[in-house]
């Protein structure tokens, strides 16, 4: 089953399609983003492991020293995403997908791998029971229900940084912090761009562009975060339903 998988690389990067379940025939500001973001990202290490084929079947990690998350630990993988959808799940891609990332941390002397979840499954989060089956246990949470979770090949286990359990912040209006990792982000950005402008709503966004904005900000991040009011809503992308529930609160 390996050789139905390709690994991105400076190479073949701008060919690949990047199984996200965007579909333009143009060119897409979203998937020209994640393209160059990824471009910045593989000399560090960065995994971007695909189907060899037009589908959301992927997974994608990072040494956790450069992983862009608030997410502080010595010699582990972080693991962003893996998802299998569509018509191509139960055929044993995440099962494939994730042996090759267990096989890569261990060929490199990996301490373990680690990755963000919450108590009740978020929607823009990996499949959290899935994970468990392999060993991932909960090694450090936050207030609010998200979880930090870890498999440990050598008893040592990553924390989140500690302004992540510090959360508030001073802004009030609606805040919102992203880089350009996931396609989704740009037309997230722009609908809410838009749905503010009409309505009114002050708005501040807040581009996380460097390695050091990820590891101090005041939330869990996967490569988004919201708050409204000085507080932490979600890790979510959001859609006008979404939006407006919290701009009620």
């Amino acid at each position: 089953m390996d050789s139905d998988f390709v690994n991105l690389t400076a190479e073949n990067l701008f060919n690949e399609h990047l199984c996200c379940i965007i579909r333009s025939k143009k060119p897409h500001p979203g998937i020209n983003a994640k393209r160059q973001w990824l471009s910045d990202r593989l000399t560090e290490g960065h995994v971007f492991r695909k189907l060899n084929a037009k589908a959301t079947v992927f997974i994608e990690y990072a040494p956790l020293e450069t992983a862009w998350v608030p997410i502080i630990g010595d010699n582990y993988y972080y693991l962003y995403c893996l998802w299998v959808s569509g018509s191509h799940k139960e055929k044993g891609y995440g099962k494939s997908l994730m042996a090759y990332c267990l096989a890569d941390a261990k060929q490199k002397g990996k301490s373990g791998i680690c990755m963000l979840g919450a108590k009740k499954q978020k929607s823009w989060l990996s499949d959290q029971s899935f994970v468990k089956t392999y060993g991932f246990e909960v090694v450090d949470t936050t207030d609010n229900g998200y979880e930090l979770l870890a498999l440990s090949f050598d008893g040592t286990t990553p924390k989140f940084a500690p302004n992540v359990k510090k959360q508030p912040i001073k802004n009030q209006e609606l805040t919102i912090y992203y880089d350009m990792q996931c396609p989704y982000i740009y037309q997230s950005i722009e609908m809410i761009k838009q749905y503010c402008e009409m309505n009114d709503v002050p708005l501040s966004l807040i581009q996380v562009d460097t390695l050091q904005k990820a590891k101090e900000l005041p939330c869990v991040f996967n490569n988004w975060a919201v708050f409204y009011k000085g507080v932490f809503e979600t890790v979510n992308l959001l859609d006008v339903t979404y939006l407006k529930r919290i701009l009620k609160k």
